[in-house]
């Protein structure tokens, strides 16, 4: 069994999320971001036609496999020192951008490429699902990578 209670909170803790707090937080962020998936898909395919839709779901695709590939990528560097998580984490942030590139490239003669819905879902869905996950997020040595539940953030009202 995997979960174990958390004594202060009194709610499930997932040890291996403690051991990688990476790949908890991009699976965290694969799941969020795959409910917004399908409205984005017919929007696109609303604005640009079918092959916008395949586009966006290509670059979807790309972003998911981004976030995976640096979720694997830190949580092995993090397993050997403190000098390769950090080397990890700049030259790993320069391989991916130059396979995305790549990858982008590479579908450019396609017949059904647009490169237009393609670089709004890439640029779009990278920062909106990394802001949407800082939400979520923990800062706090005690709860590496996600935190409780009970600390997700509520809507407060503004002080004025």
């Amino acid at each position: 069994m995997n979960e174990i209670m958390d004594r202060r909170h009194g709610h499930p803790v997932d040890s291996q999320q403690d051991d990688e707090p990476e790949k908890g937080i991009v699976a965290d962020m694969l799941l969020r971001g795959s409910k917004v998936v399908p409205l984005w898909l017919l929007v696109s395919f609303l604005v640009w036609g079918w092959d916008g839709a395949l586009s966006a779901a290509y670059g979807v695709a790309l972003i998911f496999a981004n976030f995976v590939a640096a979720a694997l990528l830190l949580t092995w560097a993090a397993r050997i020192s403190p000098a390769a998580l950090m080397f990890a984490a700049l030259f790993g942030f320069l391989v991916r951008l130059g396979a995305l590139t790549v990858a982008v490239l590479a579908v450019s003669k396609i017949s059904f490429f647009a490169p237009v819905p393609l670089g709004v879902t890439i640029i779009v869905s990278h920062l909106g699902l990394l802001v949407w996950e800082t939400r979520y997020v923990s800062l706090s040595l005690a709860y590496p990578g996600l935190g409780p539940s009970n600390m997700t953030p509520k809507k407060s009202k503004e002080i004025k």
